[in-house]
């Protein structure tokens, strides 16, 4: 049968059949195939989205005025893209996107939930995230994980407000009916930091002396370090095109978490980059610099990001990034979908 050839249609059926099936908790699957099943490329609901960080601050910062820490427990204004409802509070299938708040002196208590996040600093210093007893220092463009299951807490010691974007499989993971948190008591910091540990590539601790067996045995990943990876990187290869580097398991080498990737893109001055479509979903986060950004969806789109603004484009759909700057490079953290793809088989690249 051909992909457009007609199907029956459920005002096609008498309405005692339908009421018949309804009763029983029956429904026809030839009315609704080609919604579930459409032909070639699926269908989306992720809509290509831009947040303007100048645009959320004032707004989280009176968020900060409003509602103290001890009645929020978390102070976040979420991203939420239109396409799938505010009301669901993802950016993505399965991303969630928010800006979090912690302003000089608070402290947001100790829990621990099913969903994987990560946090990209956007601005501030004084504050830290305590995991599983690691204490991470947040300082802009680090990247610290709080993986599923593990305790995690955050306070701040200096005097400016600092605030984070927080990512998360939380989409999945509450579609899936496994979303819950567990409150507990403040933790207690344990010696020893994994981005001291795995500071330089291609050295691990030896086994001989003690392997963490940690399941993530590296929690933060320093801007300074990644994005002087970048640099020598773009240096010893003026030729390659996507200056880019992934967040990996310092011992395993595989993806920074198990659902959603992690990556640092350096763009040189001028350069334009086009990523082909790929059937995961992408976020786009700018560290440092001015982008242009082209998502070639059904609607095509078109932003420029400023620094700290965050930015979504749909699966199988080509994303054109370009740096707005002729003598400076461009700093651009990325999360995507592609590990559950992968997973789950249905990962695709297409020109």
């Amino acid at each position: 049968m051909q992909d457009d050839a007609p199907l029956g249609r459920l005002e096609d059926l008498p309405a005692e059949y339908v009421q018949a099936l309804r009763d029983k908790n029956l429904v026809p699957l030839w009315p609704s195939l080609r919604g579930v099943l459409p032909p070639q490329v699926p269908t989306r609901q992720t809509q290509p989205i831009h947040w303007a960080y100048a645009d959320i601050k004032p707004l989280l910062l009176q968020a900060g005025e409003l509602t103290p820490i001890e009645k929020a427990e978390r102070r976040v204004l979420v991203l939420a893209n239109p396409g799938h409802t505010l009301e669901k509070m993802q950016a993505s299938a399965a991303i969630y996107l928010g800006m979090q708040l912690l302003m000089p002196g608070e402290w947001a208590p100790s829990h621990r939930h099913t969903p994987n996040a990560v946090r990209m600093v956007v601005e501030g210093e004084g504050a830290w995230t305590t995991v599983d007893g690691e204490r991470c220092p947040m300082s802009r463009g680090d990247l610290i994980l709080t993986p599923t299951g593990l305790w995690h807490e955050h306070g701040h010691d200096g005097d400016t407000p600092v605030v984070w974007l927080d990512v998360l499989d939380l989409p999945l993971v509450y579609y899936m009916e496994a979303s819950y948190h567990l409150n507990g008591a403040r933790q207690t910091v344990q010696p020893g930091r994994g981005d001291r540990s795995y500071q330089r590539a291609g050295l691990v601790p030896s086994p001989v002396f003690g392997r963490s067996g940690k399941r993530y045995p590296m929690l933060r990943y320093p801007w300074v370090d990644t994005r002087a990876a970048l640099q020598a990187l773009a240096g010893d290869q003026p030729g390659l095109d996507a200056v880019q580097l992934t967040y990996v398991n310092p011992e395993t080498g595989e993806d920074a978490e198990n659902i959603l990737g992690f990556y640092a893109l350096m763009l040189r001055p001028g350069q334009t980059l086009r990523f082909p479509a790929r059937s995961p979903a992408c976020v786009f986060h700018l560290i440092e610099g001015s982008v242009d950004i082209a998502i070639e969806a059904a609607t095509p789109r078109a932003f420029t990001l400023a620094e700290a603004d965050t930015c979504c484009a749909p699966g199988y759909t080509g994303v054109t990034l370009r740096n707005r700057s002729a003598d400076q490079p461009a700093f651009v953290f990325l999360a995507d979908e592609a590990p559950l793809h992968r997973k789950l088989g249905v990962h695709e690249v297409r020109a």
